[in-house]
């Protein structure tokens, strides 16, 4: 009886730790648009960008579903002196902690003015009270994923146990001795983590953990995902160091993140993009400012698009 009961609870803890994590949406095909809000308002980070409402972004063919995976467009065809029609996709559900997992086929090149990003935030109207969780952004012609969090002030993390390189530890947006608005940062290793140089290798999986005592975030190309991703039991500690780790004693997590919505967009320019043109050795040589460049040269904008295979959220 005891071997027995021995192998039982064996069987038991296995079969716990591979149901850690339970599907609670899965936004993909024609199901995708189900999960999201299409703003159409001002662009809060001030971009020169035109998101569209769902009506629009469908007519315009700027969203489109072909199988399983959706297209997110921006105009690349015609002149914007008022800002370039774009899409911003806001989550329906607010959500506290989880495992997000987004897999993309293709994402925004690296061009100048052009401002990609898959991120979380709490309630505008408190921000950043409520924190934001950029898993993925860039600006320009990065092709290095910048992962950080954005909160109120005292919370600070150590920034260890990051394959990434560590750029700021105080996620404070007003932090003393950092750059307004940095918060706590960390930039991927792979200078292949984000735009361009992505494309080609038909993307890859983001995944973003967020838990009481830290926010972890991965990058898996396509041909390094695991093997517990293809399916709907996903397993973080099989990974191995994630590309960013948000951790430590200094940061109550339950305080600062609090009811997130999911978004996906692309904007241009806007405060990080202006704020960089000039000392941008490519970009700045194209136009005397990010917004004359975005107006003028639409074609630059053609592969500006989001093609994603899925977005999946489990519960703990």
């Amino acid at each position: 009886m005891h071997l027995q009961n021995a192998l039982y609870v064996a069987f038991l803890s296995a079969s716990l730790a591979t149901a850690a994590y339970t599907l609670q949406d899965s936004c993909i095909g024609s199901s995708f648009q189900n999960c999201f809000n299409f703003y159409s308002g001002a662009d809060p980070t001030n971009g020169f960008v035109r998101y569209l409402n769902q009506t629009d972004a469908l007519s315009q063919g700027l969203y489109q579903v072909s199988g399983n995976n959706v297209l997110l467009n921006v105009d690349s065809k015609n002149a914007a002196p008022n800002g370039r029609a774009s899409l911003r996709l806001e989550s329906r559900k607010l959500y506290n902690r989880g495992l997000f997992i987004l897999d993309v086929m293709h994402m925004p090149a690296s061009t100048c003015g052009s401002w990609p990003s898959f991120w979380t935030f709490g309630p505008e109207k408190t921000w950043p009270a409520n924190g934001e969780i950029d898993i993925i952004e860039g600006i320009h012609d990065s092709t290095r994923n910048a992962m950080s969090l954005h909160t109120s002030e005292g919370c600070t993390v150590t920034g260890t146990g990051s394959t990434g390189t560590v750029k700021t530890k105080n996620c404070h947006i007003n932090a003393a001795g950092q750059t307004s608005n940095a918060g706590c940062a960390v930039d991927d290793k792979s200078a292949s983590s984000f735009g361009t140089p992505l494309n080609p290798k038909f993307g890859g999986i983001y995944a973003m953990q967020w838990t009481s005592t830290g926010i972890k975030m991965w990058f898996f190309p396509r041909d390094s995902i695991p093997y517990n991703l293809y399916g709907n039991n996903p397993d973080p500690t099989l990974w191995g160091t994630p590309s960013a780790n948000f951790a430590g004693s200094g940061c109550d997590f339950n305080k600062h993140f609090i009811n997130h919505k999911i978004v996906i967009d692309t904007t241009f320019c806007g405060d990080w993009g202006n704020a960089v043109w000039a000392s941008n050795p490519v970009c700045s040589k194209k136009a005397a400012s990010c917004n004359d460049y975005v107006a003028n040269n639409p074609s630059a904008f053609a592969d500006s698009y989001w093609r994603i295979n899925y977005l999946k959220v489990f519960k703990e």
